[in-house]
């Protein structure tokens, strides 16, 4: 198995910076523990092991990511809708269980 340490320098030999080093650095460490625990089999960790393990060309630059389909409005949509939702139905309930059992009643003086 293939052992993970870190890299200062890039393929071709040159000095990288910082950012791509850790970049580069990040991205084996996670095909690394992918692999390992797929390896291990475990039926779970299979099915989520990275397709492509293969992060940088032959000069040593990094290749473009991957197509992702983003469904960004949807996503939106989807998460603010029933989190307003439950927000509104704790508070509505929250302030009833406050009235009904007089903790807090406002009063009708304060309108003036």
């Amino acid at each position: 198995p293939a052992r993970w340490r870190p890299c200062t320098v890039g393929c071709a030999g040159v000095e990288t910076s910082k950012m791509a080093t850790l970049v580069l650095n990040l991205a084996r460490a996670r095909v690394l523990l992918a692999r390992n625990v797929a390896q291990k089999g475990l039926p779970a960790a299979r099915l989520v092991a990275p397709a492509r393990t293969k992060i940088t060309n032959s000069a040593g630059a990094l290749l473009p990511e991957p197509y992702n389909i983003r469904f960004g409005l949807a996503k939106v949509t989807a998460v603010l809708i029933p989190f307003i939702y439950i927000g509104a139905t704790m508070s509505r309930e929250g302030a009833a269980f406050l009235e009904e059992n007089d903790i807090f009643v406002p009063d009708d003086d304060d309108d003036d």
